[in-house]
């Protein structure tokens, strides 16, 4: 490709391109905080009637000209959506998908009929057609936007999470949304002649939605989309200049595909990865509290006589092989709740401790609110109780001791531990609390 191109065309193209990063990724934060993506769709094809327009009334493709006409048709589309669903029964993703097809069918038709020289460019994106001119109008529109955005950025952050609330702030919501529609159909008039009009949404929804995974800050989000467009289209064009037969705006949309899938995987708190090692960090916590838990029962069971259990004891009273319980005291030792005595005995230290009696807390405590609270039986309790012992919270754990007013037994009539009474009462005997 780079022999059909001088050296100032591929400068240009790789110009817009990043130019169309920031356009889309400015606005694309809001289309997926708003969860209009499909209107983003429709207005990248609505606005090809607007685009043939253009081309017809200005043959030699004023920029300017073919802009404002594909922005007018764009916004016309979203007006035609509005009228349907407020006049009749359909559901806007349905009016969204009807604007869609026939503005998008009738740009083809007008197209084919018309015989416009050039329309495909807009079509399917050619970044190498974009003159200077073209890149001078995509620069000051994609400056507007973000003069508008960053002078209206509150309204339409409130905008964007609740109209409602908007409206009783005060902001004019009508005007506000015609803005922001507006705004977007500039953002996709900027785009389309990078990427198409068949792959402007792409641009639109993909660099935000991967900056969504790295922050819950419309502010920060906004950065990071942006970032990510910008990035995205500079990388896309540079491949597509420098590989033969690689068509620009597919090649831009590939690569924000890329930069979503690392951000779905890598994300430091919404990436896949993370999660999974979120998940395996808590299921082994949940393990050894319930490791703790065991130990607690068996020195409870002989009343407090033993600071120690044997592992055999242990793996008999868990029902287990000896070998898995090796390795989970080895995990306990290392998370410092326990440690093995010179006669190989598995004592807890003062942290293994506090938390073994927290967890036989939380348990006993949430059984007696089924029973007393949510009118379980005393024998169908113990299940939910296993599973909530381990995410009580301390507000909830405050809340639960002072509807049941402090209890100290359980529907069972075992007793209801208090973590500080216990660990005194252990350092008194002169244990081996540690």
């Amino acid at each position: 490709m780079l022999t059909l191109l001088s050296l100032q065309s591929a400068e240009i193209a790789l110009l817009a391109s990043l130019v169309l990063g920031v356009a889309c990724g400015l606005l694309g934060s809001f289309v997926v905080v708003r969860r209009i993506a499909l209107v983003g769709d429709t207005l990248s094809h609505a606005v090809l009637p607007g685009v043939v327009a253009g081309m017809l009334w200005s043959p030699e493709r004023d920029p300017y000209v073919i802009l404002s006409l594909a922005a007018l048709a764009g916004l016309l589309g979203v007006v035609t959506v509005q009228a349907i669903v407020k006049s009749t029964r359909i559901k806007s993703d349905a009016a969204l998908g009807i604007v869609l097809a026939s503005f998008f069918g009738l740009g083809l038709l007008w197209k084919s009929r018309a015989r416009v020289p050039g329309v495909s460019d807009f079509l399917f994106g050619n970044a190498g057609a974009i003159s200077v001119q073209d890149l001078v109008t995509m620069s000051v529109v994609s400056l507007l936007l973000v003069v508008i955005v960053f002078l209206l950025y509150r309204p339409f952050l409130v905008l964007s999470f609740d109209e409602g609330f908007a409206k009783g702030l005060g902001y004019p919501v009508g005007f506000l949304n015609a803005l922001f529609y507006g705004l977007l159909s500039f953002a996709v008039v900027v785009a389309m002649q990078a990427v198409g009009v068949i792959l402007v949404s792409a641009m639109l929804v993909t660099p935000a939605a991967a900056a969504s995974l790295f922050t819950e800050r419309l502010r920060t989000m906004t950065l990071w989309s942006m970032l990510i467009g910008v990035l995205s289209g500079g990388i896309g064009c540079f491949l597509s200049i420098h590989l033969d037969g690689l068509k620009t705006g597919a090649v831009i949309t590939l690569v924000a595909s890329s930069f979503f899938t690392l951000s779905y995987l890598f994300a430091p708190q919404q990436g896949v990865l993370a999660k999974q090692l979120r998940r395996g960090r808590e299921r082994q916590r949940v393990a050894r509290e319930n490791l703790l838990k065991s130990i607690y029962h068996m020195m409870e069971a002989e009343g407090f006589r033993q600071d120690g259990v044997t592992k055999l004891a242990l793996a008999e009273w868990r029902k287990t092989d000896l070998e898995s319980i090796e390795r989970s005291c080895q995990k306990l030792i290392k998370a410092g709740e326990a440690h093995v005595g010179r006669d190989a005995l598995i004592y807890l230290t003062k942290s293994g401790w506090r938390r073994a009696v927290e967890i036989v807390r939380n348990h006993r405590l949430w059984e007696l609110y089924l029973t007393n609270q949510a009118d379980y039986a005393p024998d169908h309790v113990h299940d939910d109780a296993e599973k909530v012992e381990h995410v009580l919270s301390g507000e909830m754990l405050r809340k639960l001791e002072k509807d049941l007013n402090f209890p100290e037994v359980d529907p069972h009539g075992k007793p209801i531990p208090s973590v500080e009474k216990t660990l005194q009462e252990l350092s008194q005997e002169g244990g081996t609390l540690s």
